[in-house]
């Protein structure tokens, strides 16, 4: 005889999760029903609301994979009336949404809501009126399971929930996934700080950085739509396979508004085709090519040594010269931008003029102001005096011009970096020249040095310990206004310029009071394999915390020395793929193309770093440079003494390894048939 619904928790629990469903269904087809014939002046107006409408279907889509909500309140009082006497409680369901019914009432509360935060922060200590807190299970979309917690109960003892470590630990194909089922109070008192400030976060591996950053941006979207509706949003990371990796977490909490981008695309003015050493890109990243781009810039103002004449109708105007040089060294000394100062400068010329009209019994208006700022005479000083400058054209002759770069770096750089820096064989133009990605940063400073970049409502950048100064400083302009969410771990520093403190890199983003948190917990890496790893630690990143997984599966961990070679490596991977889960065979860069042409002789189908995995071909092939950022459940690394000697030098090469190291969710297994690096020994 089977239970009836209403005395069958889960039952119950199904039947509100069908309702929701509805009620969410209804909530998108009033929307898809509106009609604003009526209501739009213009077809300007009415594309704009159709582009509206369009969005705010996306956004209440119900994604039947993803559960509509993932945990109950039942608060002993009512929210707000903790004092009142006989106050009853209420009961709130806490999904990735708001959803309500056909009368207004909620159905489901956003994760983000203030009345939600106690599922993210109460405790048996601390339980914040909250008498039960339920979790629930899913396969699939399908509620499979429930697990309560009696928080005002002092009678009942405090308990892990295994249906929180079964999430954190489930395996994964595909895309990065949502955390809010997840959200632990460390990570939820980052992810709701104030917009107004600006938060650094330094987390090593698994210990859900990203996803905070990313979780960061939807509650700031929540709680302050109309502010950043109107000044933007953006999510900065390292490379275009970790923004396709990342890509979908917005828009599963209904976010599809945040553009993502890498500091490559911030400072696109010109094609990069070309790359620098080491040593020369190290010099350009540092922030001291700021002031040698400056005193370059400024190079081109003149003071003048002749005044002008201005001739209206039958009247001559003259401005003695020294009047003019006034007016110019009162330009520079408001330390305005270049392209300003210059537009002002002729009005400045026919303010004198005006002054010298009044004087004379005449009453000239703006309009008279603006034609003698058009004037011929005074636009031949303003060309002269105060010349337009390409930013492009700037940095190419400091790249080229040795002359012109010393005069300029003379105090700042040393007479043997100013040779490191310069081109070898000189560009005749901008667009001959193959500029390389640290050249494109130095005319994105060149060009706000001229024009004031857009700023941002709120940036998060993610992977921030690999940018040098002067990407900090490309960033930072691009939030003077705003706020920015940093994202790092010191350890996982692989460039050459690698940030050494979080202190120095704020200082050159521009957000020097902001408050550095430390995640040190990890969810993500097993026990064995980030204690492995850490063993590099001492030597990349002394000082630093190590992460303690808190894991109750310690996971898959074996090193194997590969007697085979690559035989060896695609047994490994075969035995992986037998398990459920992502795969992800990591090398460095130059041994890929032998693994991928051993994968492909042996018939084991693989993708590439940003390439969709299927439930048919789980391995994907990752050069160790791209590694960073990605997760897998199981990972196969290849020959870690060759990803160390892939990098110019040993700890940029013991860092990289690092990254490679902790990729793995579930497992890893390390092969390899040369020595591994004394480190790891």
């Amino acid at each position: 005889m089977s239970t009836p619904v209403h005395d069958d928790p889960l039952a119950k629990e199904r039947s509100h999760l069908a309702a929701s469903r509805s009620a969410l269904r209804a909530m998108r087809e009033d929307v898809e029903s509106l009609d604003i014939t009526d209501v739009t002046a213009n077809w300007v107006n009415a594309a704009v609301l159709e582009n509206q409408i369009e969005e705010r279907i996306k956004a209440l889509a119900d994604l039947s994979e993803t559960p509509l909500f993932f945990g109950r309140l039942d608060y002993l009082h009512a929210p707000g009336a903790e004092q009142a006497e006989g106050a009853e409680g209420e009961r709130f369901y806490v999904g990735r949404r708001h959803v309500h019914d056909a009368d207004g009432d909620p159905m489901v509360i956003d994760w983000r809501a203030p009345v939600s935060q106690p599922f993210y922060q109460a405790s048996k200590k601390n339980p914040l009126d909250v008498a039960l807190r339920r979790r629930f299970g899913y396969t699939g979309g399908d509620l499979t399971a429930y697990e309560d917690e009696h928080l005002s109960d002092p009678t009942e003892a405090a308990t892990t929930s295994k249906l929180l470590q079964q999430e954190i630990e489930r395996p994964r194909v595909g895309p990065m996934r949502d955390i809010v089922a997840t959200i632990q109070p460390e990570q939820d008192e980052i992810v709701r700080a104030g917009l107004s400030g600006s938060v650094c976060v330094q987390g090593g591996p698994g210990t859900g950085k990203t996803a905070v950053g990313l979780h960061r941006v939807a509650y700031l979207l929540y709680a302050h739509r109309e502010r950043l509706a109107r000044t933007g949003t953006l999510v900065i990371g390292p490379n275009k396979s970790f923004l396709h990796y990342i890509e979908q977490v917005l828009p599963a909490l209904g976010e599809l508004t945040v553009r993502q981008a890498t500091v490559d695309d911030l400072v696109a003015h010109v094609e990069v085709r070309g790359a620098d050493e080491a040593t020369a890109a190290v010099i350009k990243g540092d922030a001291r090519m700021a002031r040698v781009l400056r005193r370059a810039l400024y190079s081109h103002v003149t003071l003048p040594t002749e005044g002008v004449v201005v001739v209206r109708g039958s009247r001559r105007w003259r401005v003695a010269a020294y009047e003019l040089e006034e007016i110019v060294r009162e330009l520079l000394a408001r330390d305005i931008r270049y392209g300003a100062a210059r537009e002002a400068l002729p009005q400045r010329i026919a303010h004198a003029v005006l002054v010298q009209m009044e004087r004379a019994g005449e009453a000239p208006d703006d309009r008279v102001q603006n034609a003698v700022a058009r004037n011929a005479a005074v636009k031949a000083v303003v060309k002269t005096v105060w010349p337009q400058v390409d930013p492009a054209k700037l940095v190419l002759r400091l790249l080229t011009d040795a002359d012109f770069l010393a005069e300029h770096a003379e105090g700042i750089l040393t007479g043997e970096e100013q040779k490191a820096v310069l081109w070898v064989k000189p560009a005749r133009s901008v667009m001959s020249a193959k500029w390389s990605p640290a050249d494109a940063v130095l005319i994105d400073e060149a060009a706000d040095l001229i024009e004031r970049t857009h700023s941002l409502g709120h940036v998060v950048l993610d992977e921030a310990q690999d940018l040098s100064p002067m990407q900090y400083r490309a960033v930072g302009r691009r939030c003077t206004t705003g706020s920015a969410t940093v994202l790092g771990d010191l350890a996982q520093g692989t460039t050459p310029w690698a940030t050494r403190s979080w202190t120095e890199a704020l200082a050159h983003l521009g957000k020097e009071g902001a408050v550095v948190e430390e995640l040190t917990a990890g969810f993500r890496v097993p026990t064995d394999v980030i204690a492995y790893a850490s063993r590099l630690l001492p030597h990349i990143a002394p000082g630093l915390t190590p992460v303690a997984s808190i894991r109750e599966n310690p996971g898959f961990f074996e090193v194997r020395e590969a007697a085979e070679g690559t035989a060896d490596v695609l047994a490994a991977c075969r035995e992986l793929l037998e398990r459920e889960g992502s795969v992800g065979l990591i090398a460095a860069d130059a041994r890929v193309p032998e693994l991928a042409a051993a994968l492909g002789a042996a018939g084991v189908g693989f993708v590439g770093p940003g390439e969709e995995t299927t439930r048919t071909t789980r391995l994907t092939l990752v050069p160790a440079s791209l590694a960073k950022g990605l997760e897998y459940d199981y990972v196969v690394l290849d020959e870690p003494r060759a990803v160390v000697d892939g990098e110019p030098d040993e700890r940029t090469g013991l860092r990289r390894l690092y990254v490679c190291l902790t990729r793995a969710v579930s497992g890893l297994i390390v092969t390899h048939a040369t020595e591994l690096p004394p480190q790891l020994r």
